[in-house]
């Protein structure tokens, strides 16, 4: 519960006080964490109608942090709130350019490959989205009416095995790419590191599992056009590079 507490009583104090100040709707900011794991991956993309299982064993705190927050502002507004809209934003893994040397988890993989932090690309797929165009969401939801009470992924296009970002980097910058890694790890061997290195162990319930997500919602009720997702990865690289984040 350590991350479960802070992220649910962080949410319900924003709407407390955005209902007490009569504020007419908030747009919170979920994650994709809260929609498609702990139940089984399928061919169908997961869309707004699907939640998170947060009881099940591969479920990590940070998914389980998104989830209860999310369900918890639901139920607020539904129950204490009648005239507080909402709107939420589930982004898949969120790339583009940085505002400076700090980096989450997401920019961190593109990094990773940058600085040869691995010998090969472990097996794990995740959906992309520019972080200009998850901005782009939040304006539209706060503004358009049919947003009110509704959910939208955010993720441009299909989802991306690392080798593929591997291949996206290497392609576009050339020389400034040459330590990122062109083979993929065999999972036993992701495994093994696990057993020593946290970051990696946090792969492990993932591999080689794809999960698709839907972002046709937000395109046709809010008009949303993202971006490719070699455009956002490269954005990454490219801000990265000219910040010297890469060792």
């Amino acid at each position: 519960m350590a991350k479960v507490v802070p992220a649910r009583d962080g949410a319900l104090r924003v709407l407390h006080a955005a209902r007490d100040a009569g504020v007419k709707r908030v747009v919170m900011t979920s994650s994709f964490a809260a929609v498609g794991y702990g139940v089984p991956a399928r061919e169908a993309p997961f869309d707004e109608n699907d939640w998170t299982d947060p009881e099940e064993a591969s479920v990590q705190a940070y998914m389980q942090s998104k989830f209860h927050a999310e369900r918890a502002a639901w139920d607020f507004v539904g129950t204490q709130a009648p005239d507080l809209e909402l709107a939420v934003i589930n982004p898949t893994g969120i790339f583009g350019p940085v505002l400076g040397r700090d980096r989450s988890t997401s920019i961190g993989l593109i990094q990773g490959l940058l600085e040869g932090a691995l010998p090969a690309s472990p097996r794990v797929a995740f959906g992309v989205v520019d972080v200009r165009d998850v901005a782009d969401l939040h304006l539209r939801a706060m503004t358009a009416p049919e947003a009110r009470n509704q959910r939208f992924i955010a993720v441009s296009g299909k989802s991306l095995w690392l080798k593929d970002v591997a291949a996206i980097l290497r392609e576009k910058l050339g020389e400034r790419a040459a330590r990122v890694p062109v083979d993929e790890m065999p999972d036993e061997e992701v495994r093994c590191i696990a057993e020593h290195a946290p970051a990696m162990a946090a792969m492990v319930p993932q591999l080689g599992i794809v999960r698709e997500a839907s972002a046709a919602k937000a395109m046709r009720i809010l008009g949303w056009q993202p971006r490719s997702p070699e455009e956002a990865i490269i954005a990454s690289a490219e801000s990265l590079l000219a910040f010297e984040c890469v060792q």
